[in-house]
């Protein structure tokens, strides 16, 4: 039977009835077909319908899924979140998975001293590869002992990460009751996991996750983890992986309706695209995106790749899709991107017991992982913003982009935070931005010079507004940067 003819009767049935099994829909029709094939026709119709199936024996139940509104988390969900991410523990489930997968793939014991020997050499090789640029950088996490070492010495960081980013957009209303999200380049599945994960443990809300890779034995540990890390939960929906090439995709490759792109680590190791071409796919992709949708692009925290992508940032931003955060171009002017560099940092992970085994060893540092520091942009088709504040036209700030001829000088500016304390136990430090600034700006609190009026820079969140007041200049010749140094005097205020 064609599929747009069952796919119309389940549409009737479900117009009539809230709640109905499946097998009833083979009542109107003629055509003899099974239940499971009627289930492998409409399945990926479902969540677009508004219809859950729930597995009752053979056949499934049909029912009226909530429509897609803001979540909101209660005390309990937040006070869970914040419990979860304070610890950044690996679910032991999650743990034992991968550690099945690596016994699957070795025919040996997860913790034999041969199969840990080699993936300790695979990450030594991969880590070889990070720090290169343009087409020298080739980080391969295509198959045997590279996916491994990626599951053992990446993914724990890049699970707990996503989960701070999730929790974020909540907080901020961007996420909503049902949500369809794609990941590009997905590798073993981390951001899939952990968008699981984070599903799982509200209990309230609903997703859809679809993914796309290239590679098969990427795929084949997808298949290992993913799914089967969610299936005992009816909220969480894992599709097949798509199977292609990120650089070559086309909007039609993907599902109709997405709420969330998410592109995490990906697109720096895409040396065949130039940043343009970068920018045109990341376009024609967000066409498959909602009005109200988001697209997430996470980098790491080093200068090279958070530079650049702030360069795509820029890119997309003239080709009209807009930034929701963490800038916010509070002077209603254009930066230079080509001189940012800022990252958003949170507390460190509890290592999950294969990267503690790993660390085993007499070079333990080499092995383990366990800090989180990363690079992102919020991109949006709408003209939300996270930070609506400007300053007003007769403010008497500084601009950043006028430094210069206040060296030596105390002033007062207004300011996004861009950056965790880079500081030491004598110096507190922070990059900040207002958007006009040429060079590297950063922010001094010298631990002697502490007080309540600009200890208030240490309680404000990453890419929030400050207003600093009396402020010294200082020209950092070295760096070719300027430090705002705090003293005594000086005032932190945050705006709300």
């Amino acid at each position: 039977m064609p599929a747009n003819k069952v796919l119309s009767v389940l549409k009737y049935v479900s117009r009539m009835k809230k709640e109905f099994m499946l097998s009833e829909l083979k009542d109107h029709v003629k055509d003899e077909i099974s239940i499971q094939a009627i289930y492998d026709e409409v399945s990926s119709s479902l969540f677009d319908l508004r219809l859950n199936a729930v597995p009752m024996g053979n056949d499934f139940r049909i029912t009226r899924a909530p429509g897609k509104e803001t979540l909101v988390l209660s005390p309990e969900d937040k006070e869970l979140m914040s419990s979860f991410l304070k610890f950044g523990t690996i679910p032991k489930k999650l743990q034992r998975l991968i550690e099945q997968y690596i016994g699957e793939k070795t025919s040996k014991d997860w913790d034999d001293p041969i199969v840990l020997e080699k993936i300790r050499w695979a990450i030594q090789s991969q880590k070889a590869g990070y720090w290169k640029e343009g087409k020298a950088k080739k980080i391969s996490y295509e198959k045997g002992y590279s996916i491994l070492a990626y599951l053992a010495y990446q993914f724990p960081v890049y699970f707990i990460q996503f989960q701070h980013i999730l929790y974020g957009m909540e907080l901020d209303g961007l996420l909503k009751t049902r949500m369809k999200i794609v990941d590009f380049g997905t590798g073993p599945g981390t951001v899939p996991a952990a968008i699981a994960d984070h599903y799982m443990r509200l209990g309230n809300a609903e997703v859809e996750i679809h993914s796309v890779e290239l590679y098969d034995e990427n795929i084949e540990a997808y298949k290992h983890i993913v799914p089967e890390y969610a299936k005992d939960n009816l909220n969480v929906k894992v599709e097949d992986t798509i199977k292609a090439n990120i650089k070559d995709l086309k909007a039609d490759d993907l599902p109709d309706k997405v709420d969330m792109m998410v592109f995490s680590n990906v697109l720096n190791e895409i040396s065949e695209l130039s940043l343009d071409e970068k920018a045109a796919l990341l376009k024609e992709l967000s066409t498959k995106l909602v009005d109200d949708g988001n697209i997430v692009l996470i980098e790491p925290a080093d200068k090279a790749n958070s530079t650049e992508l702030r360069r795509l940032m820029f890119a997309l931003k003239g080709s009209g899709l807009n930034v929701y955060s963490p800038c916010s171009f509070i002077w209603c002017a254009g930066c230079k991107p080509d001189e940012c560099w800022s990252f958003e940092q949170k507390n460190d992970i509890n290592p999950p017991v294969l990267m503690k085994k790993l660390a085993d060893c007499e070079e333990p540092f080499r092995y383990l992982n366990t800090d989180i520091k990363y690079s992102y942009v919020i991109l949006r088709k709408d003209r939300l913003t996270r930070i609506k504040y400007k300053v007003p036209l007769k403010a008497k700030f500084a601009r950043l982009a006028t430094i210069d001829k206040f060296t030596d000088k105390r002033i007062n500016i207004v300011c996004s935070l861009m950056s965790g304390d880079l500081g030491d136990n004598q110096y507190s430090v922070y990059k900040v931005c207002d958007g006009t600034s040429r060079k590297q700006v950063y922010v001094i609190l010298p631990f002697h010079n502490m007080n309540v009026e600009n200890n208030a820079i240490k309680e404000v969140e990453y890419g929030g507004i400050l207003k600093i007041y009396d402020v010294l200049v200082k020209y950092n010749e070295e760096k070719d940067s300027y430090n705002l140094i705090l003293g005594k005097m000086s005032a932190v205020e945050k705006v709300e």
